[in-house]
């Protein structure tokens, strides 16, 4: 049986949850989604947390809440899912690429620097694979430029970066719930704010912009059937069953998470004398959450094709957004990035990976390794 890269974390719990959900009658947004979102916006240390349907609908609903439009710039990564640059797209503003760190893969303040002009507008960040940018930097330019901090906290839920949560730090905060996620709801995400004004515009962009939604007008004693639309909207909510699931997930999140940091520690220690991979490197006064665990080696393909035959999935995260035929003309020089992504490989990370899995995945390694003359 193939050993996969992601694999979600599901028991009794969840199952059991999402039946009372369907048992109950309600199955779309509602009490479970408002409870999931208050415990969850509890978690991050955060005034609002607005559950979205994907992680790319956060995003979204982030670039318009920060007011970005037509001629704006925004600063983001070249390697991340597309989802993080097509939000940019989506408000009709332009993508302008920043480089990575060698070590981390994360974006590199100095040439976010290096990229602002009079149409920067914001910044977007990356936490790769859970490990925390350098937040304290990327403060410091956004407020020494006036521009919307964005995190993009997909890798990073449960991530901490000097005692607070990634997402909890910048203007907004995207996640996503998706099923490879450490807080895995199938689909689903949540945008999570400190403002007011905001989190309440955000309920009703999630909405289509209708101005109360389904459940919040059946609990009105009188007009329960009244509503007005005040702005186009998206169809963006969540609903009562994913809900459900992140309520079981969300109390399980920091014990998963310690599941994986501890199989990271493994990973760290087993691949240690071999200096033909480059392991994972983290921000000093950061704690990862470890959403995946990403090698370099001048072998990436190879590597993956020898391990492929032996029943062990790796993975590439990521192709740079700006080797994609639409992105070709977004601005930013980004050499680190065209060096390093030919090297990163992401090896089965999850809190259930088995221990025998884990042995086969080392000696499946060091076979390579052995194979081509470089364990020294």
């Amino acid at each position: 049986m193939t050993i996969p890269v992601f694999r979600p974390s599901y028991g009794e719990e969840e199952f059991q949850a999402v039946r009372e959900v369907m048992a109950s009658g309600w199955v779309g947004l509602g009490p479970k989604t408002a409870e999931f979102e208050k415990r969850f916006a509890e978690y991050l240390g955060v005034r609002h947390a607005v559950a979205l349907n994907s992680g790319t609908a956060a995003l979204h609903l982030a670039m318009v809440a920060a007011g970005l439009g037509r001629g704006d710039e925004v600063i983001s990564t070249p390697l991340t899912f597309v989802s993080t640059n097509h939000a940019i797209l989506y408000v009709g503003a332009r993508p302008v690429f920043a480089d990575v760190e060698a070590e981390t893969a994360n974006i590199d303040p100095r040439s976010v620097r290096r990229r602002i002009t009079k149409k920067t507008r914001a910044i977007v960040c990356v936490h790769y694979g859970g490990r925390p940018c350098k937040m304290d930097e990327l403060e410091a330019i956004a407020r020494e430029h006036d521009l919307a901090l964005i995190e993009d906290a997909a890798h990073g839920c449960g991530g901490e970066h000097r005692g607070r949560k990634l997402g909890a730090i910048g203007r907004f905060g995207a996640f996503s719930f998706h099923a490879v996620k450490n807080l895995a709801t199938g689909e689903g995400g949540a945008i999570v704010t400190n403002d007011d004004d905001a989190a309440a515009r955000l309920r009703k962009l999630r909405w289509l912009g209708i101005s109360r939604d389904t459940w919040t007008r059946g609990s009105q004693a009188q007009y329960s059937w009244y509503y007005t639309v005040e702005e186009v909207g998206f169809k963006y909510h969540m609903n009562d069953i994913p809900a459900a699931i992140g309520l079981v997930q969300l109390a399980r999140l920091d014990e998963m998470n310690a599941r994986r940091a501890a199989w990271a520690a493994r990973y760290d220690e087993a691949l240690r004398d071999l200096a033909w991979i480059q392991r994972p490197a983290v921000e000093p006064g950061t704690k990862p959450d470890w959403h995946n665990y990403v090698i370099q080696t001048d072998q990436r393909d190879a590597l993956n094709a020898f391990l492929a035959q032996r029943g062990i999935a790796t993975g590439v995260h990521y192709i740079p957004n700006n080797h994609y035929d639409m992105y070709k003309k977004c601005r930013g020089r980004t050499p680190v990035c065209e060096r390093i992504w030919k090297r990163l490989l992401t090896l089965p990370l999850y809190p259930d990976l088995a221990e025998a899995d884990f042995g086969r995945i080392l000696a499946g390694i060091r076979e390579f390794g052995r194979s081509k003359g470089l364990n020294g």
